[in-house]
């Protein structure tokens, strides 16, 4: 007996195939704020009263998301 030579796959239409807004937001934010890590590690301190850039720069964001 022999095997099939092609395997249908699940066909792709149209607005199916599109991606959704969150599919490339969430991986441009994440590397946004990698980049932010990775620069602000060079100027670590000792924690003190003010808030970190980081920190300001995340309330910011969740400000303009809310």
């Amino acid at each position: 007996m022999s095997a099939p030579t092609h395997i249908p796959g699940p066909r792709v239409h149209g607005a199916s195939a599109r991606l959704h807004w969150w599919a490339l937001a969430l991986p441009a934010l994440a590397f946004g704020l990698l980049l932010l890590l990775r620069a602000g590690s060079g100027e670590a301190h000792a924690a003190t009263g003010e808030a970190s850039a980081l920190l300001q720069v995340t309330e910011q964001l969740l400000r303009v998301v809310a």
